[in-house]
């Protein structure tokens, strides 16, 4: 048997995602009212909402801000000895931002870049959620009934990050936060990588990193929430439709990952992803899923192709001209 490192396992899971939104009112709504998150606290430019079925207190921050875009992307350790190896490992990297003594529902947290500069911090002491009579759930495990509002999305799921160099990436990924490699997409006989799929826990990816061509950095390809289902995320389009918010893709089923998917604009710009089906990775030894340009295709297993707007928009936005085609939807995120 050939010899193996030993993994790191110092983080656990996504903690929660900032997205940052020039119409925070109208985004609140979104999230509120069409996914239907729970709002749980607000102060200055930032509110923080919940899905039913997430045990912290908030996993979504929404900030005012000029440009859409992702904000701080928190990962949990498995301890606070975990949380100081982890910072002490990033910290010589040069990427290190220093501590910060938390966020709402937080504790101290340590703050870094990715190589592309997405804002990252890792943390271990987290609120645990404690429902308000009128939302507890009379299942004694699940933090907060179902409220029946909207989509009811349950749980955050995961990201995909724009990078310009993926690669890069995803070796800062697996060497400096133990994430493990579940499928990546490589072009030119394995010597481009387009994109890279990754997880700290058994949920098939919590990251991706995809190509960025557009010449920017630290941009957002989308955020991911979770329901339970693919009937949920078809009920999902009608209610997206319904209020009048534009579908981007789906709902199709993705080839890699297994997903079965449905991307939409939330007012401020961030394309937000209603997602179910995959599948677990158990096994220690798993063995990385790849693709070439034929196996890839469209990216779709089966149901309408990816549009251009797919590949090419993330947010911050960097305008880039698209050739006008049947592919190319002419569309205004508000």
């Amino acid at each position: 048997m050939p010899n193996r490192t030993e993994p790191i396992q110092d983080i656990a899971h996504l903690g929660s995602v900032e997205l940052l939104t020039p119409k925070p009112d109208r985004s609140r709504w979104y999230f509120e009212n069409v996914l239907g998150m729970e709002a749980v606290y607000s102060r200055a430019e930032s509110v923080y909402l919940r899905g039913y079925g997430d045990y912290a207190t908030a996993t979504v921050k929404l900030t005012a801000a000029r440009q859409a875009g992702v904000g701080a992307i928190a990962w949990r350790t498995v301890s606070t000895e975990a949380l100081a190896r982890r910072a002490d490992a990033i910290k010589r990297t040069g990427l290190g931002l220093g501590w910060s003594d938390g966020d709402f529902g937080r504790g101290p947290s340590y703050r870094f870049r990715d190589p592309d500069g997405h804002p990252m911090e890792i943390y271990y002491e987290e609120q645990r959620y404690r429902a308000p009579d009128h939302l507890r759930s009379t299942l004694k495990n699940l933090p907060q009934k179902y409220t029946g509002r909207g989509v009811n999305v349950r749980r955050i799921d995961h990201l995909a990050l724009f990078a310009k160099d993926v690669a890069a990436n995803r070796e800062f990924a697996q060497q400096l936060l133990g994430f493990q490699l579940r499928e990546q997409v490589l072009f030119d006989n394995g010597r481009t990588e387009l994109g890279s799929w990754l997880s700290p826990s058994p949920v098939h990816h919590q990251v991706a990193y995809v190509k960025d061509t557009s010449g920017g950095s630290g941009r957002l390809h989308h955020f991911s929430l979770w329901v339970d289902s693919r009937e949920e995320v078809l009920r999902a389009a009608d209610l997206l439709a319904e209020n009048g918010i534009f579908i981007e893709a789906g709902p199709s089923k993705h080839n890699n990952s297994q997903g079965f998917y449905l991307y939409s604009y939330e007012p401020g710009g961030n394309r937000i992803e209603v997602y179910s089906g995959s599948y677990l990775v158990f096994a220690p030894d798993w063995e990385p899923v790849t693709w070439n340009e034929e196996e890839r295709g469209t990216g779709v297993y089966w149901g309408g192709a990816l549009p251009e707007s797919f590949i090419n928009y993330g947010t911050p936005d960097v305008p880039t001209p698209l050739p006008v085609t049947e592919k190319t939807p002419v569309f205004d995120p508000y």
